[in-house]
């Protein structure tokens, strides 16, 4: 098997201009799909594995169309009425982002989807429908020719819809909304995708992120179980001016983070000043360590980071945005 997995990416290396990076990335999916197949027990987990990869190769390749292009993913209530208030919130939040050149990932159903969908319009709308015996269809406002993809599993379409996602905002909603909700915030807490902005949307008068906001801080910070800083991650907004602006200030200065090594470099927009870069150690100490805080370029900042402490980064980008 080994001898024919290699033939096989031989003649790839013939016909296509294929790195070596990726022929190894290659190797390894085939390895493991044989492995899978090999395996005397239930057939559904290879096909469970076979539609993971085919969901997100769907997706990968609708998302690349617009890779250079920001995108905020929408999240909230299938629910939601066109009465409602929110409904109205979600679709001048669509609205604005698409004025401002963005893109807006939303599910694609009713309620919130809809609602973002029809602010943003079909030009600036990409969706990611999840197939349920309800709730199955695309709202009106997506091209599902074009701008739509399909999903059957909930963990492929969270990934779809945050992984190519520059920023996350959230409207009140049920069972899956509060999903996505932890998931949006443990991947930025553990670093498992860029840093992001999000705002909790809410109507001046709701008190539904408010309620939750007292779950977190008397239950989940209260017994130790997070710490009362890593709230940074997130943003209570009650208009829509202040979702966008707090979207915006975001990446006023911040451009990009990365890591190389045991250093994490910090792209910004405008060079910082010595005195700037000294209260950074202020700030967050401890990416002060060895060589501190270093002026790689005009606008890039290298620091001790050890790939763990995000809610520290996410601070780090918070003082960024703050100069000026």
């Amino acid at each position: 098997m080994d001898e024919l997995i290699e033939g096989f990416l031989e003649e790839l290396r013939r016909d296509s201009p294929l790195t070596d990076e990726r022929i190894e990335v290659l190797r390894a999916l085939l390895v493991r799909f044989v492995e899978l197949a090999m395996i005397d027990g239930d057939l559904s987990d290879l096909k469970v594995a076979v539609n993971t990869l085919n969901e997100l190769t769907e997706a990968s390749t609708l998302f690349a169309q617009w890779r250079d292009v920001p995108k905020l993913a929408i999240f909230g209530s299938a629910r939601t009425e066109m009465e409602n208030s929110l409904y109205e919130m979600a679709r001048q939040l669509g609205a604005a982002m698409a004025e401002r050149g963005w893109m807006i990932i939303s599910g694609a159903g009713p309620g919130i989807m809809e609602a973002s969908a029809k602010g943003a319009g079909r030009e600036h709308t990409l969706g990611v429908n999840i197939e349920l015996p309800f709730e199955q269809f695309s709202n009106p406002y997506i091209d599902a020719e074009t701008m739509l993809v399909a999903m059957q599993y909930f963990f492929t379409r969270k990934v779809a819809m945050t992984r190519p996602s520059n920023a996350f905002a959230i409207f009140p909603g049920g069972l899956g909304t509060m999903d996505e909700t932890f998931e949006v915030l443990t991947l930025l807490h553990t670093g498992k995708t860029s840093p992001a902005p999000v705002v909790l949307l809410d109507t001046a008068e709701g008190n539904f992120w408010r309620q939750w906001m007292t779950f977190v801080e008397g239950a989940i910070i209260a017994d130790g179980y997070i710490d009362e800083h890593d709230m940074c991650l997130v943003r209570i907004c009650t208009s829509i001016e202040e979702a966008v602006a707090e979207i915006d200030h975001f990446f006023s200065n911040y451009v990009r983070f990365d890591v190389r090594g045991d250093r994490g470099f910090i792209k910004v927009r405008r060079r910082p000043t010595e005195a700037q870069l000294a209260e950074l150690a202020r700030v967050v100490p401890r990416f002060a360590q060895r060589l501190g805080y270093v002026l790689e370029d005009d606008t890039t900042i290298s620091f001790a980071f050890d790939g763990r402490n995000y809610v520290n980064l996410r601070l780090l980008i918070n003082e960024i945005n703050e100069w000026r």
